[in-house]
């Protein structure tokens, strides 16, 4: 029985009028185009992406997990409310941070922020290169489901960076993501269950102790 072939596929065999050599099991197909990933090209390499995109429930920057339960001092617990900086610095505040905003269906803010952390603290060309790529297409592309609020003229700086990345290139994105959850979404954490619920339990530990 012939192998069925998805219509991206043989929207390539008609567009190069012959038929492809087969392909061993396992062996990606080579990209038609490797320099669209700004979301916007209509080339069949950007449409066999957006396939393959559909059946992704996750990225390479949002597998951040912790990797086990973490427990802060009610002293740490308590500085959060007074330093939002503070509480971003801390892993356990991010973690618990995260926690709220995924409640409310933002949690991309927040692994936006981190991913540009990351790349920041790279110096290597090739890494660089490939981080910006993967935060690009992540959250900055509007084919992306995750895709953050940035006004329309952060999104041009980023554009006229693409063909040359940096590990400064999302800086002022990033300062406009960190602003958005600073002013929206940390007084909510404040007054959440989330954070009064761990600062209660701090409180009991510090009396049983």
């Amino acid at each position: 029985m012939p192998r069925s072939v998805s219509g991206v596929e043989m929207r390539k065999r008609q567009a190069a009028h012959i038929e492809p050599p087969p392909q061993a099991p396992g062996q990606p197909r080579p990209n038609t185009c490797c320099l669209c990933w700004c979301g916007c090209c209509k080339c069949l390499w950007n449409e066999d992406r957006i396939e393959r995109s559909e059946r992704q429930t996750c990225t390479k920057m949002d597998s951040i997990e912790p990797a086990e339960e973490q427990h802060p001092s009610l002293e740490e617990v308590l500085s959060w409310a007074r330093s939002f900086e503070m509480m971003l610095r801390s892993l356990e505040g991010r973690e618990i941070f995260r926690e709220f905003l995924r409640s409310e269906y933002s949690e991309d803010n927040l692994l936006f922020w981190m991913a540009c952390e990351d790349l920041k603290k790279e110096t290597s060309p090739s890494v660089v290169d490939e981080k910006a790529r993967i935060i690009y297409e992540d959250y900055v592309s509007i084919l992306s489901p995750k895709e953050v609020s940035l006004d329309s003229r952060v999104r041009e700086g980023i554009n006229q960076t693409l063909a040359e990345p940096s590990n400064l290139m999302y800086e002022e994105a990033q300062l406009q993501i960190y602003t958005l959850m600073h002013r929206d979404s940390f007084p909510r954490f404040l007054n959440s269950t989330v954070y009064r619920d761990l600062l209660a339990s701090r409180r009991r530990t510090c009396l049983d102790t």
